[in-house]
Formats: C-alpha cells, sequence, structure tokens
C-alpha cells in the first residue's frame, strides 16, 4: 500500500496505474493523523483513488488497521516527507488537496517550519489540476492569517469566498476528527479554507 516512489524519486507511474486502474480522481490528505478523515473519503468516494501522507508510525499503523478491519480497497501511504511525494507526482495529476489542522508551531522562531510557505505552495500547485481544490483548516488563528496571506500572494492560488460561512462552516463533506474534536472541546474555534488552484497560461478557454 505504499505509494510507489523509487530510490531515485521518481513514481513509478505503471505500478500507481496499477493500482489506480479506472478511478478517474487523485486526491491527496498531508499529515492524516489517525486517519479519519481519510478513511471516511475513501468510504464516501470509492471512485476516488487517495493517498495519505504521514511520517509517524503510530498514526500509519491505525490507519492499516481501519482499512484493513473495513476492507478499503481505494487509499495507498506515503509514509514519509510528504515533499517527496509532492516532487514524484506528475504535474497536474491531482483533483484535491487536503492539509487539516497541520503544527502550527506557534512560537515565531518556529514559524520557517510551517508547511505552508511559497516553496511548498509552488509544489502543491505544480501537481493541482487546474481548478483543483486546496483545503485548509486549522484552530490556530494566526496561523489561519499566515496562509491567507500566503495563499493570496501566491500567483496560482485564488480564494472563492464570498461571505463569512466560507471560511467559518465546515464542508459539507466534512469528517470531524479526534483533533479537532478535541480542539473545540476546549473553546478553539475553527477555520476552514477552500482555495482553487488558477488556469494555467495556455489552458483550453484561457
Amino acid at each position: 500500500m505504499r505509494v510507489p516512489v523509487t530510490e531515485s524519486g521518481a513514481l513509478d507511474s505503471d505500478k500507481l496505474v496499477e493500482f489506480c486502474g479506472t478511478r478517474p480522481e487523485l486526491w491527496v490528505e498531508i499529515g492524516f493523523g489517525q486517519g479519519e478523515h481519510l478513511v471516511a473519503q475513501a468510504e464516501r468516494c470509492p471512485n476516488v483513488l487517495l493517498i495519505g501522507c504521514e511520517p509517524y508510525v503510530n498514526g500509519v499503523s491505525t490507519l492499516l488497521r481501519t482499512i484493513e478491519a473495513n476492507a478499503i480497497g481505494n487509499i495507498l501511504i506515503h509514509d514519509d516527507d510528504a515533499r517527496i511525494l509532492l516532487e514524484a507526482l506528475p504535474e497536474a495529476s491531482v483533483d484535491r488537496l487536503f492539509l487539516l489542522f497541520p503544527d502550527p508551531w506557534p512560537k515565531k522562531r518556529h514559524h520557517k517550519r510551517r508547511f505552508i510557505s511559497k516553496p511548498n505552495l509552488d509544489l502543491v500547485t505544480r501537481i493541482l489540476k487546474n481548478g483543483a481544490e486546496l483545503r485548509f483548516a486549522t484552530d490556530h488563528p494566526d496561523y489561519a492569517r499566515w496562509t491567507l496571506w500566503h495563499a493570496l500572494n501566491h500567483e496560482a492560488i485564488e480564494w472563492p469566498a464570498e461571505s463569512p460561512a466560507d471560511w467559518t462552516d465546515r464542508p459539507g463533506d466534512w469528517t470531524i476528527t479526534r483533533y479537532e474534536e478535541k480542539a473545540l472541546a476546549a473553546g478553539q474555534s475553527c477555520t476552514y479554507l477552500s482555495f482553487r488552484r488558477r488556469d494555467r497560461p495556455g489552458s483550453p478557454g484561457v
């Protein structure tokens, strides 16, 4: 179930296609934790192939037990740095990418460790298809502002929000995770941001 990335860092496309079969869409979740959201999306959308990225063995083992217990057949796992996968995936190959409640690294001296950054957004937007969704959530207000600033200042990303409900309300296909439940129980408010990958210059209809 490991994503077939070769030692050279390239993706073994033949093995991926063999697993994917006729599934028309590819979704990626970075930092799936215990895997609750990833599993819920896989069960809700059996015709979608999902790749979950998580370097911590406890989260991976929990997900594997859940996959086995529920006979889920449309999840692959990348148990390493997500950037390795982002560099290996083909350009414009991903229909949706989730980054839900990542470590906010709240101390200012640690902000450089936050996943949301110009270099990482470059990697993300390279693999997203035109119009694909980048979905982000956090219970840390400063990280929400940080993410919004970086997204709005990236040439390949647009934010189609029209009202406060677009960032205060959960999306319709949302699944609450243990981390989110803990944050809400502690009185934290959560922010839900949905961005769109702009069409590439020269794309049909542009």
